[in-house]
């Protein structure tokens, strides 16, 4: 193994826009972690204003 693997406990995370919950950065998020508001597609649909 070559040693870069990261404890899903020390991936950084942000508060979801829409529904509150907390959610963790996801790999096809690398270039656009800044920009990326929603947990997920659902949440994103939804846009509860904030």
């Amino acid at each position: 193994m070559t040693g870069k693997r990261i404890a899903k406990a020390d991936l950084p995370t942000k508060i979801c826009a829409a529904c509150g919950r907390p959610f963790a950065w996801r790999k096809k998020w690398l270039k656009v972690w800044d920009e990326v508001r929603y947990c997920s597609d659902a949440c994103r649909r939804f846009k509860r204003a904030t």
